[in-house]
C-alpha cells in the first residue's frame, strides 16, 4: 500500500525553522526524508509490494554552564511545523536537566555548504523495479520448471538528510539503499541455499544469476556428508567475512582499547595501533567515495557514543585505513576521544571494504582446496569475550565438503567459536574483493566490499540442528 504523500514543510526549511526558535548556546538540526519501495515474494510468487515515506526530526541543544557544556538530544518521527517548537523546547529541557556531557566540543564550523540543501529531498518509487521485477518472474518460471521454490524480499530507500547547524552549517545528503535476499528450497524443505545482493539502484541486479547460483547449490545439497565439530580448513566467503569484520570494526573504540577493555588494547597499557595483525597484506579501510558503496561524506550523529558525538556533527569524513598491509592503522575515534587516547580523529564512516590484493574468484578458489569446508553464510553471532572479540555464531542454509577442488555435498550446519582479529591472523589466501550484503548485520550496516578467506583452522566448536 502506498502512503499518501505529504505537503507538510519542506525538510530544509524545518531544519532553518527549528533553528531559528532555538534559545540555547547551540543547536544542531537534522532531519531525514525517508522513501522505501519494496516487494516481496514466497514459493514462486509475488506476495506484496509497497511505497512508504518517513520523516524524522533530530534537535541536538547544547546549554554551557559553570561546569561545563550539557547536551540534549529529541528524535521525533512525522513532526509537523506546529510541533517543531515542542521538539526544540524538549532538547532544551533535557540539556538543562544533563550535567556536563564529557565529550563536549565547540560545534564544527566552516565547512562549505552543500549546493543543494534547498531542493527537495530525493525519493524512490516502485520504477526501480521496472527492469528488475520482470526478470524475477522470469526466475519464477525457472525455478517451476527446475522444481524449487523461491522466496525472499527485495527493499530501496532514498535517505535525504539534511544538517543545520547554529555555527552556520547547512550540509545535505542523499542515501540510495538496495537490498536483495533470495531463499531456494527443495519442495520437501530439507534443503536450503542463501543469496543476498547490495545495490543502489537495482539495475545491476541479475535475478537469473542468483537463481543460477541457488539452484548449484541445492544439487550440492542432494548428497548429505555428517561431520563432527572440530577445526577444518574454510572457505569464509565474502558475506560472511562481512558479518565477521563489521563487528569488529564497531568494536574497535580508541577509548575502550586505551582502558584495557577490547582485543586492540595492548598488555601493560595503551593500543595496539602500529601492530601487525596479519602476515597477508591486508587493507581494512573506509572512503565515503568508494565508487558504488559511497556514503555520506560528513559525520551525522544522533547520539554520543563510544564511536561517535553529537559535538561532531558536520565534521567532514575521508577515506580512512582501519589496517594497512597487515598493520592496525585507525581506531575509531571522536574528536573527544582523540584527545584522551592521542590518535588521529576518526569517526566512522558508513561503508567498509577489505583488500588484499586478490586476483582469485571463490570459485576458483574451492578449485585449489584438497579438502575443506565452504560456508554460505552466518546467523546469529554473539560476543562471547571483548578481551579477545571471540565471537560465536551458527552457519546457515549450506555448509559444503570441498574434495580434491569440487564440491562433494553438504554436511550439517555448526556452532562456530572465532575471533575475527585471529581469523585475520591465520587467513592463508584472500580472494578477490567483491562488493557483498552481509547476512546478520544488512538491517544496520549494508555498504561492504569483502574477499573470501581461507582459513586452515576454522573453529566448528559442536554441531548445529539448524537449517
Amino acid at each position: 500500500m502506498t502512503s499518501p504523500r505529504r505537503t507538510s514543510t519542506a525538510p530544509h526549511e524545518m531544519v532553518e525553522r527549528a533553528l531559528e526558535l532555538s534559545e540555547a548556546d547551540g543547536c544542531v538540526v537534522i532531519a531525514d526524508e525517508e522513501s522505501t519501495a519494496n516487494l516481496r515474494w514466497a514459493g514462486n510468487a509475488l506476495t506484496t509490494n509497497g511505497v512508504t515515506r518517513g520523516r524524522t526530526l533530530t534537535v541536538v541543544a547544547t546549554v554551557d554552564g559553570r561546569e561545563g557544556t550539557a547536551s540534549g538530544v529529541v528524535s521525533r518521527s512525522a513532526v509537523t511545523a506546529d510541533e517543531l517548537a515542542q521538539v526544540v523546547r524538549a532538547a532544551e529541557a533535557a540539556a538543562r536537566s544533563a550535567g556536563p556531557a564529557e565529550d563536549a566540543r565547540p560545534l564544527v564550523e566552516g565547512v562549505p555548504a552543500s549546493p543543494d540543501f534547498t531542493d527537495a529531498p530525493d525519493e524512490t518509487s516502485s520504477a526501480v523495479f521496472d527492469a528488475f521485477a520482470p526478470a524475477l518472474g522470469e526466475s519464477f518460471a525457472r525455478a517451476r520448471a527446475g522444481d524449487r521454490e523461491l522466496y525472499g524480499f527485495a527493499q530501496h530507500s532514498l535517505v535525504s538528510s539534511y544538517l543545520g547547524t547554529s555555527t552556520g552549517l547547512r550540509l545535505r545528503h542523499d542515501q540510495p539503499t538496495g537490498t536483495l535476499e533470495v531463499n531456494a528450497k527443495s519442495p520437501d524443505r530439507t534443503r536450503s541455499a542463501w543469496a543476498g545482493r547490495y545495490t543502489r539502484d537495482f539495475k545491476d541486479v541479475d535475478p537469473a544469476a542468483l537463481d543460477a547460483e541457488l539452484a548449484t547449490r541445492l544439487g550440492w545439497a542432494q548428497r548429505r556428508v555428517e561431520l563432527p565439530a572440530g577445526r577444518y580448513e574454510t572457505l569464509i566467503p565474502p558475506t560472511a567475512v562481512a558479518d565477521l569484520l563489521i563487528y569488529q570494526l564497531w568494536s574497535s573504540a580508541a577509548r575502550d582499547a586505551a582502558e584495557g577493555r577490547t582485543v586492540f588494547s595492548r598488555p601493560g597499557g595503551g593500543t595496539r595501533v602500529g601492530e601487525r595483525l596479519s602476515e597477508l597484506p591486508l587493507t581494512l579501510r573506509s572512503d565515503p567515495y568508494e565508487p558504488g558503496l559511497e556514503a555520506a561524506p560528513f559525520v551525522m550523529a544522533h547520539a554520543s557514543g563510544d564511536d561517535q558525538s553529537v559535538f561532531d556533527n558536520g565534521l567532514p569524513l575521508t577515506a580512512t585505513d582501519w589496517i594497512k598491509d597487515g598493520e592496525l592503522g585507525r581506531l575509531l575515534t571522536t574528536r573527544h576521544s582523540a584527545s584522551l587516547t592521542g590518535l588521529p580523529v576518526s569517526p566512522p564512516v558508513d561503508n567498509l571494504v577489505l583488500d588484499a590484493g586478490g586476483e582469485r574468484s571463490l570459485e576458483e578458489m574451492v578449485a585449489g582446496t584438497s579438502r575443506g569446508l565452504l560456508l554460505t553464510c552466518l546467523w546469529y553471532i554473539r560476543e562471547v569475550d571483548p578481551a579477545s572479540l571471540l565471537l560465536t555464531g551458527l552457519t546457515r542454509d549450506g555448509v559444503y565438503l570441498v574434495e580434491n577442488g569440487e564440491v562433494v555435498g553438504e554436511v550439517n550446519n555448526f556452532r562456530f567459536n572465532e575471533s575475527p582479529v585471529s581469523l585475520l591472523g591465520r587467513a592463508t589466501e584472500a580472494g578477490r574483493t567483491v562488493t557483498t550484503l552481509p547476512r546478520e548485520w544488512n538491517d544496520y550496516f549494508t555498504r561492504a566490499a569483502m574477499p573470501a578467506l581461507r582459513v586452515p583452522d576454522f573453529n566448528m566448536s559442536s554441531v548445529s540442528q539448524g537449517v
